[in-house]
């Protein structure tokens, strides 16, 4: 009885961080914060970004000599020869045996001195693709932000569409309970009753669908999240009120001149250009001569000899040093090709930059139209809805008296319903998109 009571105090404190987990509230900092650390594009990018590191190493690597050692043992075998002579370095050695063993020693070293200037244009290449690594990792950070504060606006905007839409179904359904005693009371004909009805009906499908589009909002949330998508998952709601959508937007020129200095996507776009110059650079190196250096230690043993492996290993000693020349007189266009694909690598990354910038932009314009456009539609809307909404009561109020019929009073109700919708969406749109100006423009997305 002890053991299970212990088993499912166990249990419940196993329990208690995945329900204290469920129920948390993730902010706007918390959902990027998370996806910087959890993201799976992003680790494979920083992933990338330790594979220039390494290949930055084997460049810098390539500027020195290499050693390697070899060795090799064989069995001779002259089966019809009863006497035989073998050269182990410089001693004969004379043998009647039929099977022999020798073995042979060798320490080799191999430095290229000059080639072009190719090694040092590598290494400054693969340096560059290293930074541009780096730039990747910070571009896909700054997508990822960018993507998780549209859902995370989304997902407000849902919420809030859902409770104006169940706002609406229970005035719907108020309404329909009055019309069912006007209907009574002979004040309204069947026919009106069955469109207050199918109204209640009309409101429970749009409520139903705002919810459908708050799931699949979440979800997409989760997955950039890599958070298991049947989790349960609760936003912190903040108080967002007419100050806060209406503040001043920054200077849209601005935004572009910091974005232009600070976006790792143009600074890539840069640093692109100066590895293909390197491109070029290494790719005229072809033309020059290689000069290179080679040394090599050897020495042989061998069975047959009657000197022990010390004195064979000493006689046996040759030294060499040698210097290399290799110098391309006809390669089949191989280097003037090179250079011409190099030259063309160039002006392509030129005008990659200019896309860049133009594409940028047209970004920063874009969201600077769309809060300022959004800004004026909730001034717009929110008179809408104060107009609507008076004229609604008054509509409904004579409803009940039996002043009005029910097509009016529709009208009124769905004239209102829609002047909310445009002010939540143009709230957060205005919302949005000045966040992301301000996000282009250095500063920190907050909410």
């Amino acid at each position: 009885m002890r053991q299970r009571t212990s088993c499912f105090i166990a249990l419940c404190l196993i329990a208690i961080p995945f329900y204290a987990q469920n129920e948390k509230e993730w902010t706007l900092d918390d959902c990027i914060n998370y996806a910087l650390e959890k993201n799976i594009q992003l680790q494979q990018d920083k992933i990338s970004l330790q594979e220039s590191e390494i290949e930055v190493k084997t460049a810098k690597a390539d500027l020195f000599p290499s050693l390697s050692f070899g060795t090799g043992h064989n069995l001779i075998n002259r089966p019809y020869q009863e006497q035989s002579a073998t050269v182990s370095g410089t001693e004969i050695i004379s043998s009647n045996n039929k099977t022999t063993y020798n073995g042979n020693y060798s320490l080799n070293a191999q430095w290229t001195l000059w080639n072009g200037g190719q090694r040092l244009n590598n290494l400054k290449q693969q340096k560059t693709n290293r930074d541009i690594a780096q730039l990747t990792v910070a571009e896909t950070q700054n997508m990822l932000q960018e993507e998780i504060t549209q859902l995370f606006i989304q997902i407000l905007y849902a919420k809030e569409s859902i409770d104006i839409n169940e706002n609406t179904l229970e005035v719907s359904k108020a309404t329909y309970e009055r019309g069912k005693q006007l209907f009574e009371e002979g004040s309204i004909s069947k026919a009106d009753l069955a469109q207050l009805e199918a109204q209640v009906s009309n409101d429970e499908y749009q409520v139903v669908t705002s919810e459908s589009a708050l799931r699949n909002y979440k979800l997409q949330l989760k997955q950039l999240l890599e958070l298991d998508g049947t989790a349960e998952m609760n936003l912190a709601t903040p108080q967002l009120n007419d100050d806060y959508v209406m503040k001043l937007l920054p200077s849209q020129e601005d935004v572009y001149q910091i974005a232009l200095s600070t976006r790792p996507e143009i600074q890539s776009s840069k640093l692109s250009i100066d590895n293909a110059k390197l491109g070029i650079s290494s790719a005229k190196a072809g033309y020059y001569p290689t000069i290179s250096l080679s040394a090599s230690t050897t020495s042989s043993t061998n069975s047959a000899s009657s000197n022990n492996w010390g004195l064979q290993m000493k006689y046996g000693w040759n030294n060499m040093i040698g210097v290399n020349l290799s110098l391309p007189i006809f390669d089949n266009r191989q280097n003037k090709s090179n250079v011409q694909k190099a030259q063309l690598a160039y002006y392509n990354s030129q005008y990659d930059l200019t896309n860049k910038q133009k594409e940028l932009y047209s970004t920063i314009e874009s969201f600077w139209l769309d809060a300022l456009n959004a800004q004026q539609q909730y001034e717009a809307a929110d008179a809408n809805v104060k107009s609507y909404q008076s004229s609604f009561d008054m509509v409904s109020e004579q409803f009940n008296l039996g002043m009005k019929n029910t097509v009016e009073l529709l009208t009124e109700k769905n004239n209102l319903l829609i002047a909310k919708q445009q002010k939540v969406q143009a709230k957060y749109m205005a919302i949005l998109n000045r966040i992301l100006l301000n996000f282009y423009a250095g500063n920190k997305i907050e909410l």
